[in-house]
């Protein structure tokens, strides 16, 4: 709980802080397009409920900055405030393309988002201690960078403090008890952590901290997997130019992470007890050598880090479908997770059993599950390895919606030859994007899913696959006989809008970590999703 102030506990057991209180900071509750509560919402920026990008909750702000005029570009509302209290006011910021940045409001303007960092959350924090029992005015400013082309959105969600009651810490942890500890630097304002458990819930998170202070708190953590994220806004960490300040956490006297020297943010995975789905990779030191890079010199760094993985062989991908590819997701049956056939929203078309509808032959929908190489063999020469049992590209799909797909590159269709069951499609391509052949669209469920897998096979293999291009007709037509760029720039363009509009998943995450698990390498755009945009641009 952040120490606002004096806490109310109420007889069930909740406490509420007597607190300047953002109401609605989560923005559930909205009027058409007006989140209820914001009374200030200025004429550069127009507001949406966003369900499928969002930090708690079911909802948050989609903010379309459509004006480099920045008086225009405010969202804010009042609150009463109490002489001499300190407040912790924070939210957190989603950038899309980066350039545009946020600038928080606290009875004026305060600190900025980093506009780099996109594709991810983060948080801007500010102490304020009020000087008068009176009113003021929180909220964000949006500042055009260079770049910028006129329209472009942001994500906002969990505004602090708000009315949401917060359990009280217990008096005794039935579950894991971890130790935290925090010193700060000379600039303790710049600082600021949170933790986040795989359901995108904030159990901890920093409140107002001091410098050169040090700090230590107990943790009672569930079993499951967890992400720990420190975050300073000037760039330059906690650790050397002012102050030697330094994070750790450690569970029965082990230490899990540590970390002082970084930029403006530091991340790292662990799992708690055995429930979770990932093994306690410490991401940060899995992709030390790639830290502070952009460009292609990062991937290259990140081809070094994931280029040799063990192949397992082609008839081993069986084994690892019917342990990692199952639909624990969406009917969460237990039945294969065939990307072809899922239907996210309602009861599955046909579903299949793991190790028993295997192909086979198929005559027609729902006959049997196959191996999909989501980037061709064709492509790459043919049954070679380690491309063709590269499990980070082959996903499990109905074989004869597969046959269907053939060798095409992926594509927005434009109009349809053939409709699978689940709606994805083969057709000419939309012939807005460039490209005017035949191509193969999945569902937008599954669309960054196949992004990501071609922005690996585009890192893991950028030593081979400037002769691939010559292969066939399909890969001249989607690559461009770079190591660097790879792609041709119709299908790069649309393999970024994927990204972005599909975010990493559970399912995702869960699938990376059995990967690295089982052939020794994992995708460094499925645990650092910025790591695009650092690399091919916005």
């Amino acid at each position: 709980m952040h120490k606002n102030s004096v806490s109310l506990c109420l007889l069930a057991g909740f406490c509420f802080t007597a607190q300047a209180t953002i109401l609605n900071g989560g923005f559930e509750q909205w009027s058409a397009n007006q989140p209820l509560d914001w009374s200030l919402i200025d004429s550069g920026i127009t507001l949406s409920p966003s369900t499928t990008i969002k930090l708690v909750g079911d909802k948050a702000a989609a903010i379309t900055v459509n004006s480099s005029d920045q008086a225009n570009t405010d969202m804010r509302q009042s609150v009463s405030v109490s002489a001499g209290q300190t407040y912790n006011f924070s939210t957190a910021v989603h950038h899309t393309e980066g350039n545009v940045r946020a600038r928080l409001y606290v009875n004026g303007y305060q600190g900025y988002s980093n506009e780099n960092l996109t594709g991810q959350w983060q948080t801007l924090s500010y102490s304020y201690t009020a000087s008068s029992t009176t009113t003021i005015e929180v909220g964000l400013r949006f500042y055009d960078v260079s770049g910028f082309d006129g329209s472009e959105l942001v994500y906002v969600d969990d505004f602090q403090p708000s009315t949401t009651p917060v359990e009280p810490p217990p008096t005794g942890c039935a579950a894991t008890t971890a130790t935290f500890s925090l010193t700060t630097d000379g600039y303790a304002s710049e600082t600021s952590w949170q933790l986040t458990d795989s359901n995108n819930q904030q159990p901890y998170a920093s409140g107002s901290l001091s410098n050169n202070s040090s700090y230590t708190e107990q943790w009672c953590l569930a079993d499951g997997d967890y992400n720990f994220r420190i975050d300073d806004s000037y760039g330059d960490g906690i650790c050397c130019s002012y102050g030697s300040g330094s994070y750790s956490l450690s569970i029965n006297g082990t230490e899990v992470f540590s970390g002082a020297d970084f930029t403006y943010q530091q991340t790292h995975a662990f799992t708690v007890g055995s429930s979770g789905g990932g093994n306690g990779t410490d991401l940060d030191a899995y992709y030390a050598d790639a830290a502070g890079l952009t460009g292609y010199t990062l991937k290259t760094a990140l081809h070094n880090i994931i280029k040799s993985h063990t192949a397992q062989g082609y008839s081993a991908l069986w084994t690892f479908y019917t342990v990692n590819e199952l639909d624990n997701y969406y009917e969460q049956d237990g039945s294969i997770l065939d990307i072809y056939s899922e239907n996210p929203a309602a009861n599955d078309p046909y579903v299949y059993a793991a190790s028993v509808n295997q192909c086979g032959t198929y005559n027609s929908e729902a006959d049997c599950y196959n191996r999909e190489h989501s980037f061709p063999r064709s492509w790459f020469g043919g049954a070679v390895e380690p491309m063709n049992s590269d499990v980070h590209h082959i996903f499990a799909t109905d074989g004869f919606v597969n046959s269907k797909r053939s060798s095409f590159p992926y594509g927005n269709v434009g109009s349809a030859s053939y409709t699978s069951a689940n709606g994805s499609k083969l057709g000419t391509a939309l012939s807005s994007t460039g490209y005017n052949g035949i191509v193969f669209e999945p569902i937008d469920e599954f669309k960054g899913d196949i992004a990501r897998a071609y922005f690996y096979m585009a890192t893991r293999y950028q030593d081979q696959l400037t002769a691939w291009q010559s292969n066939s007709t399909e890969a001249n037509a989607a690559l461009n006989g770079t190591s660097t760029q790879v792609f041709e720039s119709w299908l790069l363009l649309l393999l970024k809008q994927w990204h972005q509009l599909d975010p990493v998943s559970q399912k995702e995450q869960d699938r990376n970590e059995a990967a690295y698990q089982y052939q020794g390498n994992r995708n460094p755009f499925i645990d650092h999703p910025q790591f695009v945009s650092a690399i091919w641009g916005n």
